[in-house]
This record gives C-alpha cells, structure tokens and sequence, in this order.
C-alpha cells in the first residue's frame, strides 16, 4: 500500500473535523493550526476529499467544511482513497500480468507485498472516522511485537 503524506495528513484532518465540527462547519485554518499543517496543502486535501463525496463545503462568513455522511458511515480507506493514488506495496501496475523485471517477469516477494497491500486496505475498510475519534483503534500491535521479539530472543 502507498500511504503518503497526503493520506495520513487527510486522516489526521477528518479526525479533527469530525471531532471538532460536530455539525457545524469547520474553518480549514483551525484544522491547520491545530494539526500543524499547511493551509494550502489541507486545502488541495479537501478539494480532492470533496469531489470524492467525503466532506461539503458551506460558503460565506462562518463557513467551512462538513462531514458529507456520519463519522460511523465515513471509512478511513474512503479518504485515503479519495486523496491518494490507489493502494499499491508493488512496482508492478496493479491488474497487469507483467511484472517489474526488464524480462517482464515478477520478482520473487510480489505475492508477498501484493498480500500485504491488501490486508492493509482491509484494515483500512474496517475502521470508521468515529472508531478513531473514539479511540477505539487501540491495538495491541506494540504489545505482540514486544512479545514475539522477546520469544525470539528466548529461543
């Protein structure tokens, strides 16, 4: 999966706006000084989240953004989707049978980031904008890794 700056920036943006804005619009300014962004690159995130159906903007003196549906109904992979190129942990164009070699073949580990790249997009579809603002996203992802390398180093 590529996950860039712009994903993650726009994430960290709709959590705000879904926090914060809690029906009423939310200037892009106050998102950028809360979250330490810029204000030219979050309005660039907005117009693509925008046109993706993800937020409504509210013209005029008070106005600002919205979410478009329900932060339980918003999919964390909808706005990295709606921001980013599609998903992709490969060098090879995703849907062609040729792989990234000069011979046109696959390398050995392309199943294996191919797999990868798309139970990241899992995840992704599964949590909500509300499960994060809820703070229900918690893992034990930092505890299991301790835990394993511990086992490693016991063996």
């Amino acid at each position: 999966m590529k996950l860039s700056t712009k994903g993650r920036y726009a994430v960290m943006a709709m959590v705000d706006l879904a926090t914060k804005g809690q029906g009423s619009p939310v200037a892009l300014a106050d998102i950028a000084d809360r979250q330490e962004i810029s204000l030219s690159y979050l309005e660039q995130l907005f117009g693509r989240l925008r046109k993706g159906g993800i937020v409504k903007s509210v013209r005029g003196p008070g106005g600002g953004y919205l979410l478009a549906r329900a932060a339980n109904q918003t999919r964390i992979s909808d706005i990295v989707l709606a921001v980013d190129e599609p998903l992709q942990t490969t060098r090879c164009m995703p849907g062609q049978p040729a792989g990234c070699h000069n011979n046109k073949g696959r390398c050995l580990t392309h199943d294996l980031w191919e797999e990868l790249g798309n139970q990241i997009y899992l995840f992704l579809s599964s949590v909500t904008l509300d499960d994060v603002c809820q703070r229900r996203v918690l893992g034990t992802s930092g505890v299991f890794h301790a835990g394993a390398a511990g086992a490693q180093a016991a063996e």
